[in-house]
């Protein structure tokens, strides 16, 4: 088996209320669902959980199944009531977010209140697509 020099690792560390997952190489098609599935394990095992810490100083290339993979695990934390830290991220996951509008998303604080999320409001009610008028 030939392994991609890139190939994805994670290292977890968990406090009493908190988990970093540290990134290591490429977030791609191959990798993203190894991510979502350790971030998505780490929410199902700690309900007390309230911060969940990704730290992306090792990342390398995201492409889009990896941006997916984020936001999926944005949704999850948010369900959860989870606070998602993009902890020293690098300045090609800075540009992709910034691009791809995605940064505020994933870094906002958690919404107070109610479980909806303001983006999610704006979206249900934004209508897009070819038939809409401008």
């Amino acid at each position: 088996m030939i392994r991609h020099p890139h190939h994805l690792r994670l290292t977890t560390h968990d406090a009493q209320d908190s988990v970093r997952i540290e990134v290591h190489g490429d977030l791609d098609y191959d990798s993203a669902d190894h991510l979502v599935k350790e971030a998505t394990d780490q929410l199902s095992a700690r309900p007390a959980l309230t911060d969940l810490h990704l730290h992306c100083a090792n990342l390398g290339t995201v492409d889009s199944m990896g941006l997916s993979a984020l936001l999926m695990i944005g949704r999850r934390t948010t369900e959860a009531g989870v606070q998602l830290h993009l902890d020293d991220r690098t300045t090609n996951l800075d540009q992709l977010l910034e691009l791809t509008g995605t940064l505020s998303y994933l870094t906002a604080p958690l919404p107070t209140g109610g479980a909806e999320t303001s983006v999610t409001k704006e979206m249900a009610v934004r209508p897009t697509g070819p038939d809409v008028p401008s």
